[in-house]
């Protein structure tokens, strides 16, 4: 199977199943010499960990972060970093009815016919387990470069289902479940999913992420750029159906006037380009909002077909997120500190002896 890896220069490549003995990640390309524990990576693995709320499963996984290789003395050595986490509340048995059918709306039937075998205990490979070697790997490139850049990478949900969050309060994010930044919709958002698994279903989520200090002058134009590869990283998380960087779709409706980020010399007027232009990093805010699809194991009794191609009704027993959304908000940060950790190194490689006589535009916007 390809396509476990994610980067370059910092790659990431993930292995396990959902109800695997464990679930990990090589990273090959680290930096050497950042100091790095587990009390590093524990903080986001914490926030992404199953069972912290009754909105999301109750599949109880303490997402215990080891670190195998790759640090010696409190350091890392430049040698690949492998860091696993055990799992140790699987309930298999909750899939016995999944073997011969297919769920709607999973990966159970494009996983079969691709490789005529597949693990149908929790989705198996396709399960959003998988992103907790992703929230590990992460928060070694958030340390890196934040020390290196000072830059901050923060998310949070601004949609669930029809309810719609204002950001209104950073510090609100991290006091409730939902990463919402109002807490004055905490209380909607609660009876909202209660409703939800009372009936069985889910519902999808809109979230944001911005990166705040990166450097102008990140991306690999043509097809490395900034822009793409935070779209292709992103687009790789669990259920994501739609990324837009800045203005996104809205720009569609925007006048040239309006959308085109006037330069000044105080700095940007606006940034509706996201921080990227021409796939290059502006020095702006690196904004992007990702659309998370409900979540495919329902309660309510969905038509399928079996292995035989003779028509079924599938029902999804087991613990579930009603809202896989309401964990993301650590995943998409982790993916966009990946993918700006990679263009850091790749930048400083080629054009680390580039140096201007004049200081970069202020951020602005």
């Amino acid at each position: 199977m390809s396509g476990n890896t994610l980067g370059l220069l910092f790659a990431v490549t993930t292995f396990g199943e959902s109800h695997g003995p464990a679930i990990g990640c090589v990273i090959d390309g680290c930096p050497p010499g950042l100091e790095l524990e587990p009390g590093d990576i524990q903080p986001d693995l914490d926030r992404r960990r199953p069972g912290t709320s009754r909105h999301v499963t109750q599949r109880q996984e303490a997402d215990r972060v080891e670190i195998l290789s790759g640090v010696y003395e409190g350091r890392t050595t430049g040698t690949p970093i492998a860091l696993l986490i055990r799992n140790t509340d699987q309930r298999s048995k909750d899939y016995g009815n999944l073997l011969d059918t297919f769920r709607p709306g999973h990966a159970d039937y494009t996983y079969w016919r691709k490789y005529g075998v597949r693990d149908p205990r929790g989705g198996g490979r396709s399960s959003a387990r998988l992103t907790a070697p992703v929230v590990a790997a992460g928060a070694v490139a958030k340390k890196w470069l934040r020390q290196h850049h000072g830059i901050a990478i923060r998310g949070c949900t601004l949609q669930v289902g029809d309810v719609a969050i204002a950001l209104r309060d950073w510090g609100a994010v991290a006091t409730n479940p939902f990463h919402a930044p109002d807490p004055a919709a905490v209380p909607q958002l609660e009876a909202y999913m209660d409703a939800l698994r009372r009936a069985g279903d889910s519902c999808g989520a809109r979230l944001y992420v911005e990166a705040l200090n990166v450097p102008a002058g990140w991306g690999e134009p043509l097809y490395d750029r900034l822009d793409a590869d935070l779209a292709h990283a992103l687009m790789g998380l669990n259920a994501v159906k739609g990324v837009e960087i800045g203005a996104g779709f809205g720009c569609v409706t925007q006048k040239g006037s309006e959308h085109g980020d006037e330069l000044t010399p105080q700095g940007f007027v606006g940034n509706q380009a996201g921080g990227v232009l021409g796939g290059i990093s502006s020095g702006q805010p690196l904004t992007a909002q990702i659309a998370i699809k409900p979540t495919s194991s329902i309660r309510v009794p969905r038509r399928s077909v079996d292995r035989s191609g003779q028509p079924t009704v599938v029902e999804t027993f087991g613990r579930h997120d009603p809202c896989v959304g309401l964990r993301a908000t650590p995943i998409v940060e982790a993916l966009v500190a990946l993918v700006l950790i990679d263009h850091a190194l790749r930048h400083r490689a080629q054009c680390g002896d580039v140096a201007l006589p004049v200081p970069p535009l202020a951020a602005g916007g």
